[in-house]
């Protein structure tokens, strides 16, 4: 079974994003792509028991200005997908 994370939008610092096959507590966290650095906020836990859904994540003010992506990962911090870089300004 393949995950899939796919940004979708950024508009007034909310990231649209939606995924399939990400199971109740994968996590779903903003990564730095110049550094690989993984933020410690947003991280946002996906509770619906449906493996597809859409997301919305605000993005904090501590957020800083770069290209990110978005990681899923399971319950036990392994990896699943990512989805395609976009530029927060």
């Amino acid at each position: 079974m393949n995950s899939i994370i796919n940004f979708v939008e950024l508009d007034n610092r909310v990231i649209s994003a939606t995924y399939r096959n990400l199971m109740v507590r994968a996590k779903v966290i903003l990564v730095d792509k110049e550094t690989g650095d993984q933020l410690p906020d947003p991280v946002t836990t996906i509770i619906s028991p449906m493996p597809a859904g859409s997301l919305r994540i605000r993005l904090p003010d501590q957020v800083k200005p770069g290209v990110y992506f978005l990681m899923a990962l399971n319950g036990h911090g392994d990896y699943l997908a990512k989805s395609a870089d976009f530029e927060i300004s």
